[in-house]
C-alpha cells in the first residue's frame, strides 16, 4: 500500500526582518513541488550571525504581516518545543509524522556555509534540500564543500526571478 505523502516546505531563519524574498521563494516552492504548506521556522538567534536580532515577538508579528493572506504559510517558533535551535532537530520533529515529506528551503548564500551546520549531511538524508539562487551567490555555492559533497542528487537548485534583497540589507535602511 502506497501512503500519500504530505509535502511540507520548511524555511528557517531569524527573519530579521521578514521580506518579499521570503514570500517569493515560499510561493515558488509551493508551486514547483506542490507543497501543502510552508513553515517559516523562526530562530531566536542565527548561530552564524553576530548581531542580536530584533525581539522574537516582533519578528513573529512581522512575519505574519509579511505573509498577509497567504494562508499556506505557517509562522512558528519551534525551539521551545524541540528544545534545540538545530535544523536537524527541526527536520526530525517534522519527520516524526511518517506521512510528511520535507523540503528544506534555503538561499544559495546559505549553501556556501552549509557544511558548518550541525549534522549537515544527515539533514540532506532526511529531507529534500531546495536552494534558491541569490544574486551573486550561485557560482560560489556550486563550488561549496556542501554542494561538492552532496551533489545535484541531494540538492535541487531553483532558478527564478530573484528578489535582490536580504534581511541584512533591510536592517541597514
Amino acid at each position: 500500500m502506497n501512503i500519500k505523502k504530505t509535502k511540507i516546505g520548511v524555511l528557517g531563519g531569524s527573519f530579521d526582518p521578514a521580506h518579499k524574498g521570503h514570500l517569493v521563494i515560499s510561493k515558488e516552492a509551493k508551486k514547483i513541488f506542490k507543497l501543502k504548506y510552508v513553515v517559516w521556522a523562526i530562530t531566536r538567534q542565527n548561530p552564524f550571525k553576530k548581531n542580536n536580532p530584533q525581539n522574537l515577538k516582533e519578528r513573529l508579528k512581522d512575519c505574519k504581516k509579511t505573509i498577509g493572506l497567504n494562508k499556506f504559510i505557517k509562522v512558528k517558533f519551534y525551539e521551545d518545543i524541540i528544545k534545540s535551535n538545530k535544523t536537524i532537530d527541526l527536520i526530525n520533529h517534522f519527520k516524526k509524522n511518517k506521512k510528511n515529506e520535507i523540503y528544506f528551503l534555503m538561499g544559495a548564500d546559505n549553501l556556501i556555509n552549509f557544511h558548518k551546520w550541525h549534522k549537515w549531511k544527515l539533514i540532506s538524508k532526511n529531507c529534500n534540500i531546495v536552494v534558491f539562487d541569490r544574486h551573486g551567490y550561485k557560482k560560489k555555492s556550486l563550488k561549496s564543500k556542501a554542494f561538492k559533497t552532496l551533489g545535484s542528487k541531494s540538492v535541487t537548485f531553483i532558478k527564478f526571478d530573484k528578489v535582490n534583497i536580504s534581511s541584512s540589507q533591510l536592517r541597514k535602511i
